[in-house]
């Protein structure tokens, strides 16, 4: 398997801390927009993540006071003005493919949002798992205040089961920012926590995390993402056969071990 523990990034900041990696867009004063590399980069990265058994949580974290901006208007935005329709598909279809390659990565993933968070960075932040915020976070779906659709990167599919219908149309219709209260609120942010606390309040929940059985994690994940699609008879059966396969690993002994000996199981993942 793959180890991502040395990864050198070229468009973002990167770094692993006992097996939680820590990822933050690197532009802070421009508020981290995203550009054609770093997206591309990105979406590399966790599609490799899957492969990377060093690796058992990340962390999205915030830079320089926000989280970011969105796609960059003059690296991105001016450019798409030129693109013909081939082009434009190819770029739209790339920025949907980091979303799948979040939510398929096999790992927790964590967005510490501080900030500004709009645009594609409110996309990443709906694609992760978890997500904290800081009270000043403001989070929008702008799409439509460009003159696009609220429909992005898989926003009207995925965002109205995190906060409802209703609430997602709201968003995604206007472009309104969404304060830290009312994402919390809605359910979008997991909690609040103070800006001087972000970073540690993430980086303890994602070692919460990478400590315990990391392939029931991956099965989590998995089974949050494909019983969308599903039936609840389908769902049931899907769960059956997944929790039977956890039923083989070493870290299902380990729990038992533990618990008759009284002690806290240690988790290796197998």
């Amino acid at each position: 398997m793959r180890e991502m523990a040395n990864y050198k990034a070229t468009h973002f900041k990167w770094s692993v801390t006992d097996g939680v990696a820590i990822i933050s867009l690197d532009r802070p004063e421009r508020k981290n927009p995203l550009t054609f590399d770093s997206y591309a980069e990105l979406r590399d990265c966790f599609r490799a993540l899957v492969y990377a058994d060093d690796i058992k949580a990340v962390v999205f974290g915030s830079n320089g006071g926000n989280f970011c901006s969105g796609g960059d208007v003059h690296d991105i935005i001016g450019p798409l003005l030129k693109m013909d329709m081939k082009s434009l598909l190819e770029f739209t279809r790339m920025t949907g493919d980091l979303v799948k390659a979040i939510m398929h990565c096999g790992k927790p993933v964590i967005a510490a949002v501080d900030g500004v968070c709009v645009g594609a960075g409110a996309i990443i932040a709906m694609a992760s798992d978890l997500r904290l915020a800081t009270p000043v976070a403001k989070t929008a779906f702008l799409f439509t205040r460009v003159g696009l659709a609220g429909c992005d990167m898989g926003a009207c599919a995925i965002l109205p089961r995190i906060i409802g219908q209703g609430r997602a149309a709201d968003l995604l219709y206007t472009g309104r920012s969404m304060s830290a209260e009312e994402g919390e609120r809605w359910g979008f942010y997991n909690r609040i926590v103070d800006a001087q606390t972000l970073d540690d309040e993430a980086f303890k929940l994602a070692k919460r995390l990478a400590d315990g059985p990391t392939f029931g994690h991956m099965m989590t994940k998995t089974m949050l993402n494909q019983e969308w699609s599903m039936s609840i008879d389908q769902a049931i059966e899907a769960e059956a056969q997944a929790q039977a396969l956890c039923m083989q690993t070493q870290d299902f002994q380990r729990a038992y071990d533990a618990f008759v000996a009284h002690q806290t199981p240690v988790f290796k993942g197998d």
